[in-house]
């Protein structure tokens, strides 16, 4: 089949959209990706095309490092109390100047048998051209979109009437994925029937882990901003020295953090981030317990731990436990509690060998390539025509 992905994330760095687009294409399908921010000279693997459509910036923020201590004084909590006020109104038009630009783009392709839309704010997009071309809508919920923390006023007028939206859109889906059981399950609680989980794990190693008899320190590898917890971080950072912390990631404009006894290490590739988990034996898949998207998330932090063969210390929240329990992968923490952080990484340690053994039992299920056959089998649902046909 011909199949439309369109996304407003930045494809380059989605790999949730790169690996699917590649699978698709490694199953026969022709994949073209429409999305946002796409470097030049920018390919897909497996052959799968893509096109950008750029989006506005953010709103202006003050000068000065991303990470490290705040400014203070009136000036500044004016700017930031403008922000807030103006946030969720700046979200919105960026994200509809986007779609606009995107259904100028869409209306020039020929018509695909599928469109698969990357979380809501590209549903409504999704769906017109689907019913213009008559083809399959998908829908893939990267998040609980209307249940997630976000930065600015409360909202709360615009969350009731968004997930009736949602809802009212993804019933014309053909099915729906997610990344997790918990929201999967919040899906159908609201109404949608056919809802499969496909996880945003990374494929297995073909190289066998090689990780210290003890650790020798803990790495954060993500987005560094807010709900990530990362203050609780640099708290358990202080009680935890000399017992090194580090923290790799891009930095969201604007956020600060005094990082104190934290180490910024450079970002770098995704398979020199397996080495550096190895190299520290720990990794930290934080989380603020803020919002019930958060409650039910499993970042892909946790699934590349896996990957690399490395235990983890995660945030108590009810989906990460579930999933960190039952493989045995690493100890969970308060969120909130630098403290309880802390606590967590010395009773892991105790029990390092344990904990290394539960990752790498885990890592015959936790795999890309077995959440791609749930993708590859929906989609082969799809090309079949209907039992009544004639």
């Amino acid at each position: 089949m011909r199949v439309l992905m369109v996304a407003q994330s930045p494809i380059a760095g989605d790999s949730r959209i790169l690996r699917e687009a590649a699978a698709l294409t490694g199953a026969g399908h022709v994949v073209h990706v429409v999305g946002r921010d796409v470097p030049e000279g920018f390919t897909l693997e497996g052959g799968a095309t893509v096109e950008s459509v750029s989006r506005s910036a953010g709103l202006r923020g003050g000068s000065g490092p991303a990470v490290g201590h705040g400014r203070r004084g009136v000036k500044v909590l004016v700017q930031r109390f403008g922000r807030w006020l103006l946030l969720p109104e700046h979200r919105l038009r960026t994200e509809k100047q986007w779609r606009t630009a995107a259904a100028s783009l869409l209306a020039s392709l020929e018509p695909f048998d599928v469109v698969h839309a990357h979380d809501f704010n590209t549903l409504e997009l999704a769906a017109s051209f689907a019913s213009q071309w008559s083809a399959s809508l998908v829908y893939d919920s990267h998040e609980l979109w209307f249940d997630r923390a976000l930065p600015g006023r409360p909202t709360p007028l615009w969350r009731v009437r968004g997930r009736r939206f949602e809802l009212g859109l993804a019933r014309q889906a053909a099915v729906v994925f997610t990344v997790s059981d918990g929201i999967a399950q919040r899906l159908r609680e609201r109404g949608l029937p056919d809802v499969r989980v496909i996880r945003n794990t990374f494929p297995r190693s073909s190289v066998a882990p090689v990780l210290p008899a003890s650790p020798t320190g803990l790495l954060y590898a993500g987005r560094v901003g807010a709900g990530r917890d990362l203050p609780a971080v640099v708290e358990a950072a202080r009680l935890l020295a000399p017992f090194p912390t580090l923290l790799m990631g891009s930095v969201d404009p604007n956020y600060r953090l005094d990082l104190g006894p934290v180490q910024k290490v450079p970002e770098t590739s995704i398979d020199e981030v397996d080495r550096v988990l190895q190299e520290s034996g720990i990794s930290l898949v934080t989380l603020t317990n803020t919002c019930e998207n958060h409650r039910l998330a499993l970042p892909n932090k946790l699934f590349h731990a896996v990957r690399a063969g490395v235990p983890v210390v995660a945030a108590d929240l009810p989906e990460l436990r579930a999933v960190i329990n039952r493989y045995h992968l690493g100890t969970l923490y308060t969120p909130g509690d630098g403290a309880s952080l802390a606590a967590a990484v010395r009773s892991l340690i105790a029990d390092y060998a344990g904990y290394v053994d539960g990752v790498r039992a885990a890592g015959d299920e936790l795999n890309w390539e077995h959440d791609a056959a749930v993708l590859v089998s929906a989609y082969s649902a799809l090309a079949k025509p209907p039992a009544n046909a004639h």
